[in-house]
């Protein structure tokens, strides 16, 4: 099982932290130097508990399919989404959201993972996996503070597509 953890201060609040984490769109926002698609399940709005969604991106030069179901969800503490099928042979996403006690929010990642093909496959975490998902994840995180602390979030949690208001 290979693990990465990641934490991430944010300056706003922990609500709009959490939501800004489960929206289709703000994902899509975020990944775009996977080329991330929606090709099924939920295709926009705020993930609920249950929701799934299929992903089509570029992984390490492949072009993968995934899809993810939300299992479990506390707002705004915590959700985990969790594949259901796709290219490895586990993969579970946990999102935390903690106050820091001065308005902003720690935002604290754990992604498990198994790659498939057994020692091959962890041949490949240790070689290439884990690297390339770590840098996807702070590539996504940073997207999302850069987000959360500006007017930019507002399309993706309101609707609303003058952010200037």
């Amino acid at each position: 099982m290979a693990r990465i953890e990641l934490t991430l201060a944010i300056q706003a609040p922990p609500e709009r932290c959490f939501d800004l984490a489960r929206s289709v769109e703000a994902h899509l926002h975020s990944a775009t130097g996977t080329g991330e698609e929606v090709v099924g399940g939920r295709r926009s709005g705020l993930m609920e508990f249950g929701d799934e969604v299929t992903w089509r991106a570029r992984h390490l030069g492949l072009r993968l399919h995934l899809t993810s179901r939300i299992t479990a969800f506390d707002r705004p503490h915590h959700f985990r989404d969790s594949m259901v099928r796709g290219p490895l042979a586990r993969l579970d996403h946990d999102h935390w959201f903690a106050a820091d006690g001065g308005g902003g929010t720690v935002m604290r990642d754990a992604f498990d993972f198994d790659a498939p093909l057994g020692p091959l496959g962890r041949v490949a975490e240790w070689l290439w996996l884990r690297r390339h998902f770590r840098r996807f994840l702070e590539v996504r995180n940073e997207a999302l503070r850069q987000l959360a602390e500006s007017a930019a979030w507002r399309p993706f949690l309101t609707g609303d597509q003058n952010p200037a208001k």
